[in-house]
């Protein structure tokens, strides 16, 4: 495919995106139609969708709408690519565009411009104060690629080492002493024999700083009550070196987790029900996702306050279900991946107020703008 059939196959799967057909649903029906798309071609057209859903109010800006065709005139404006060398109609391109659309398009500017719901920039402005601006930024760009080094295998110049083998670059990152940056070839990673060998596993950097803080201890009893595709729990396992209990509320999240832990010869076992007392319970619970935009950037446009207040009551919900299975001075580790206070230390807050026999530890708020996915973690201790 050329450049500019590139992008008029963006342009097409951006128009097919709507309520009913998330953008990843769009791109697979696109892909199975365009026998013609080589792996870099689909890889490309992907970038394009995703770059729109990451700044979608700036791109519309400048393209003058919010159609596929408006979007992505918008996107090239502000890659600084001039679109007259793409939309000329030859080789599958977009066709020309007219004077209107020429002369159409200007840049965001106020709320706008962070790319945000008009109902959910105040509360973001609010919320994070002068670190507002760097975090909506750091939103609108793509995610780096982290991987964690399983230290029951290998160590981290071993791991460098034998990626470079295979022409995958990587390099420590600050956020965790675990964590590699990709900084080339990140889509060879999932073929690589460092990883199929279970010496690294895909982990954002701010999540593996998540299970550096938690107080794990060799011998502990330890649950991870919302363990979903189960990412801290290799984490955690790979700490103590020793068993985790996984547990979800929805069983088919943890369908791919007994295949990760015998490649990463962790010692993890799924409980439908847990029972007995716990020294460390986390709960990774259900949120906004509003921390990790830039991998999901969809829902920072499905996120409504009514889908905002409803995740609210769940995680409340969940944390005072958890408590019941930490042991007298265990610790309940309170994790979301959100930037948002009514997520995170508001949900403490609430909870201490409830239940006076619990102490706030050791917590830490991760931001978007510190390299790493946006995540919240707080410690509390049982009396």
């Amino acid at each position: 495919m050329t450049p500019a059939a590139r992008v008029q196959a963006a342009i097409e799967v951006l128009d097919r995106i709507s309520a009913d057909l998330a953008a990843e649903q769009a791109l697979t029906n696109w892909a199975r139609g365009a026998r013609f798309a080589g792996s870099k071609d689909r890889a490309a057209v992907r970038d394009h969708v995703y770059d729109v859903l990451r700044q979608r109010r700036s791109v519309a800006a400048l393209g003058g709408g919010e159609s596929g065709r408006q979007s992505m005139l918008g996107l090239l404006r502000l890659q600084g690519v001039a679109p007259e060398a793409l939309f000329t109609g030859d080789g599958y391109g977009p066709v020309p565009l007219s004077e209107e659309e020429l002369q159409a398009g200007q840049p965001a500017e106020g709320n706008a411009a962070l790319d945000l719901p008009d109902w959910l920039a105040p509360r973001f402005i609010a919320d994070l104060g002068s670190e507002a601006e760097a975090v909506a930024e750091a939103l609108k760009t793509r995610a780096p690629v982290f991987l964690r080094v399983n230290q029951g295998l290998t160590s981290v110049p071993q791991a460098i080492e034998a990626l470079s083998e295979e022409g995958i670059t990587a390099a420590p990152h600050a956020l965790s002493p675990q964590a590699l940056m990709v900084t080339g070839n990140p889509r060879r990673v999932a073929q690589s024999d460092a990883y199929l060998n279970g010496w690294v596993e895909l982990q954002d950097a701010a999540s593996q700083a998540v299970v550096d803080l938690l107080p794990l201890e060799s011998g502990q009893r330890v649950l991870d009550y919302c363990a979903g595709g189960g990412g801290k729990t290799l984490a955690m396992a790979a700490r103590l070196n020793g068993p985790v209990d996984a547990h979800d509320a929805n069983p088919g999240r943890l369908r791919d987790l007994p295949v990760r832990a015998e490649r990463a010869a962790a010692n993890v076992s799924i409980v439908d029900q847990p029972d007995g007392e716990y020294d460390l319970v986390l709960c990774d619970v259900p949120c906004s996702g509003s921390g990790a935009w830039r991998r999901s950037p969809e829902g920072k446009w499905t996120l409504t306050p009514e889908k905002l207040a409803a995740v609210q009551k769940v995680q409340a919900q969940i944390l005072r279900e958890a408590s019941g299975f930490v042991r007298s001075g265990g610790c309940l580790a309170y994790v979301t991946c959100s930037v948002l206070r009514c997520e995170n230390m508001d949900q403490i807050e609430s909870f201490l107020k409830d239940m006076p026999d619990w102490a706030v530890g050791p917590s830490r708020h991760f931001l978007p703008a510190d390299g790493g996915d946006g995540f919240f973690v707080s410690c509390l201790t049982r009396a």
